[in-house]
Parts: C-alpha cells; structure tokens; sequence
C-alpha cells in the first residue's frame, strides 16, 4: 500500500467455531493482545455447515481473506473437521480457477487459550493482503 493512500485494510472475516476458537478470540481480548481491527468474528458451530458459495459470496462483498478457524480434529460434531477440510480443498481449487488468490483463505486449528496463534494468524492475513495491495 501507498504511503499516501488513507485507504482501510482491508477486511478479514473469522469463522470462529463456539465451542474452541471463538472463546480463543475472547481469552485474545481478555488478554489485551492487540492485532489488526480490520478483523470480523462470527461465531459458528462448526464452519462445515457454510456452502462453499459463501465463501465466494464474502469475496464479492469486499472481504479481503477468510480466516477459518476450528477446533480441528477436536470437534465436538463427528466427521465435520474433516468435512471441512475437504469443503476448504474445493473452495481454494475453485479460487485458483476463478483467479483469487488462494492466500486469501486460511484453515487453522485454534483453542480455548490459543490467544499467539490467534493473533499470529490474523497477522499473518494482514500481510498476504498487504503483498497483494502493492503487486
């Protein structure tokens, strides 16, 4: 990005799952950890239950990366981490077809006090989407 543009970051959306990450994100903030503001949280039972359509859908409206972060092979609903999984595989195929780059959608494992991972992957977007800004 320019020095002189006043432009926001842009967008980053977190699926956080109920049961693992969103409280991770929670114990984040009790732990005044402070990572980029550009970042929207959903909490969701599992992201398995988003279609791959979503995904897209986010993209169109301006999001600028997806983070996806579960309870990985933890989860609590049989077989929905790898559901998942293979959910994110097709999307990021799909993505390289569509020409977005696949950099823009992450997959991570997050816990309950997970609160370095999860600012590190938030860190981490930032950086995929500021490289892009100034190609």
């Amino acid at each position: 990005m320019r020095e002189d543009d006043h432009s926001s970051p842009p967008k980053i959306l977190i699926l956080a799952t109920t049961s693992c990450a969103y409280p991770g994100a929670d114990a984040t903030g009790q732990a005044h950890l402070s990572y980029p503001t550009n970042t929207f949280i959903m909490n969701v039972p599992s992201p398995a239950i988003l279609p791959e359509q979503f995904y897209f859908d986010c993209y169109d409206r301006g999001i600028g990366g997806i983070i996806v972060m579960s309870c990985g092979v933890e989860c609590p609903f049989e077989g929905a981490y790898e559901q998942l999984a293979a959910r994110i595989d097709r999307v990021s195929l799909a993505m390289r077809e569509r020409g977005i780059d696949q950099g823009r959608l992450k997959l991570c494992a997050i816990c309950t006090v997970c609160t370095k991972s999860f600012v590190k992957a938030v860190s981490d977007m930032n950086e995929v989407l500021a490289a892009q800004e100034v190609a």
